[in-house]
């Protein structure tokens, strides 16, 4: 290399360190925590639910994922999940880019049980972002997935929230999933990301993911791998882009004269993606 190159290199050495440092995320590199959660104050278990008129065992699900930007705007998503049809009729939210308090919070508004894992620290709130999964149905089971492949920019963990979740005598595993962006990691590694949950569900018979996926291609890589994809035909749920997705296995096929999918755009400027819903259907 010639020197006047080497020169240049290690001119700009310390700059560029002295930016990553500034940007780079504080990840939770511990596959057990930190966690936080709670069942619903009420203590509903199934019996109850049934008696309040929610699905029972054999028949359908509502899935809603929010990605809540930074987990700022929480009352304004609780407004929004609460009120915008058909998110009130929801069985299990999963949530995106939260905070342990702003998950309390909203759990207690909708009445559900809930769990959640943060990734990291984010540099530009200063607090924890994570995923959540909160539920209507009792939470047995719950832990952190770690992704693979760190992300290039700032250097952040990714990770999944996964809970068994028992609907009358069923378990279904239920993710929430944030997987990296276009500017942190390249496609394949996202695909890697994929698998990993598709891997740690492999056992389950019914299984939902969904979450922020930061790709509308990715769902390829989970029909090859057997799961429907009620969401794909949805329309951008982010800026341009179709991002936010829900992905089933085991569940009956969406049928064509219902509608089992869709977005709710009216957020009173909650967060930069819209929450997407999606009816799972039980055999």
């Amino acid at each position: 290399m010639p020197y006047s190159r080497l020169n240049r290199l290690a001119a700009i050495a310390p700059l560029a360190a002295l930016v990553a440092g500034c940007v780079a995320v504080v990840n939770y590199q511990s596959p057990i925590g930190p966690r936080y959660g709670a069942a619903p104050a009420t203590r509903a278990t199934a019996a109850l639910s049934e008696a309040a008129g929610l699905p029972r065992a054999g028949r359908s699900l509502r899935v809603v994922t929010f990605n809540v930007q930074w987990g700022e705007h929480i009352e304004r998503a609780i407004n929004v999940l609460t009120t915008r049809a058909p998110l009130p009729e929801a069985d299990i939210v999963v949530l995106q880019e939260m905070d342990a308090d702003g998950t309390r919070r909203i759990a207690e508004a909708l009445g559900m049980g809930w769990v959640y894992y943060p990734a990291a620290v984010h540099p530009k709130k200063g607090r924890d972002f994570g995923n959540a999964i909160l539920s209507r149905w009792p939470i047995v089971a719950d832990r952190k997935l770690m992704l693979p492949h760190i992300g290039g920019l700032r250097h952040a963990q990714r990770i999944a929230t996964a809970a068994t979740v028992m609907v009358g005598q069923t378990p279904v595993r239920v993710y929430s999933a944030h997987l990296g962006t276009p500017s942190d990691i390249r496609p394949a590694k996202r695909r890697d990301q994929a698998d990993a949950i598709m891997a740690d569900a492999a056992t389950y018979a019914f299984v939902i993911i969904a979450g922020d996926m930061n790709s509308h291609g990715i769902g390829k890589e989970f029909v090859a791998n057997g799961f429907h994809w009620p969401t794909e035909h949805n329309g951008f749920t982010t800026a341009v882009f179709n991002w936010d997705h829900v992905f089933l296995k085991g569940f009956a096929a969406p049928l064509p004269d219902r509608k089992f999918t869709g977005i709710v755009r009216d957020t009173l400027g909650t967060s930069d993606h819209d929450p997407v819903w999606a009816v799972a259907q039980l055999p």
